[in-house]
């Protein structure tokens, strides 16, 4: 799916998670994501650089 959204305008996703796009700046967006704490909120570089040294744990 892909949606377009302008500033300051939301996407829901079930019933207690909104992503609102908070700032653009040339190809750059801020995003704001409310959602409850028991929701695992992370960037997908951040797994892609983890996986490699969970992997290389779990080999041991």
């Amino acid at each position: 799916m892909t949606l377009t959204r302008k500033k300051q305008q939301e996407i829901v996703i079930g019933p207690d998670i909104v992503v609102r796009v908070v700032r653009l700046s040339g190809h750059r967006v801020q995003l704001g994501i409310d959602a409850p704490p028991e929701v695992r909120i992370q960037r997908d570089e951040l797994l892609e650089e983890k996986k490699p040294a969970e992997e290389g744990e779990q080999a041991s």
